[in-house]
């Protein structure tokens, strides 16, 4: 898990711009059926932007994949996400367990998480199944109750957030186990990249 400086206010305005009109209820994947699916363990809103949408798009999946050594043909599409008080997404894989939703790229191997907005209070990324000290993060006074439930990183407008779903011999890795906390305070916009094996085809 690397956390890192990423981008510019006008780059995060514009990804919130862009998105508004287009934002709608999110969903998760059923793992039997493949399927998109309405549920309580995911509260957020979202939409999808299309892969090299616009420049501002384009400049953005460049870098990561100038950072992460990943082909932007590998890449999904960003989604742009909105928390507000009281939302969160319960702690879920992001590789998929079902055969439907790896037949185009194969599995997702990286996630970029990126903050397009400061979170007041709550937020979190929480990594409940990572190893290490985690009380020892410089912000850890800062966190909610839930993100004091294992590794955690504090949402910051312009700062990103890389993690591998994949171990190095391409088995899906469960300490990349991760979770949105709820947000006690503001709002909080995100956006992320789901980065596959192979090319996914747009």
């Amino acid at each position: 898990m690397f956390p890192f400086s990423w981008q510019s206010q006008e780059e995060c305005d514009h990804l919130i711009n862009t998105a508004k009109p287009h934002m709608k209820k999110s969903t998760v994947v059923d793992s039997e059926t493949g399927q998109s699916k309405d549920s309580r363990v995911r509260t957020s809103s979202g939409t999808f932007l299309s892969r090299g949408q616009d420049e501002t798009v384009r400049a953005i999946e460049k870098r990561i994949s100038e950072f992460t050594f990943l082909p932007v043909e590998h890449g999904e599409g960003l989604q742009v996400l909105h928390y507000e008080v009281g939302q969160k997404y319960d702690s879920h894989y992001d590789y998929f367990l079902d055969e439907y939703n790896t037949r185009n790229g194969g599995q997702r191997m990286a996630t970029v998480l990126m903050y397009l907005s400061d979170v007041e209070e709550g937020g979190e990324t929480v990594f409940p199944s990572a190893k290490g000290n985690i009380s020892a993060v410089p912000w850890w006074d800062e966190l909610s109750e839930c993100g004091k439930k294992g590794l955690s990183v504090k949402p910051k407008m312009g700062d990103a957030l890389l993690f591998w779903s994949m171990t190095p011999d391409a088995t899906p890795d469960p300490s990349s186990l991760h979770g949105g906390c709820p947000v006690i305070k503001g709002d909080k916009w995100s956006s992320t990249k789901w980065i596959r094996v192979n090319e996914y085809r747009v």
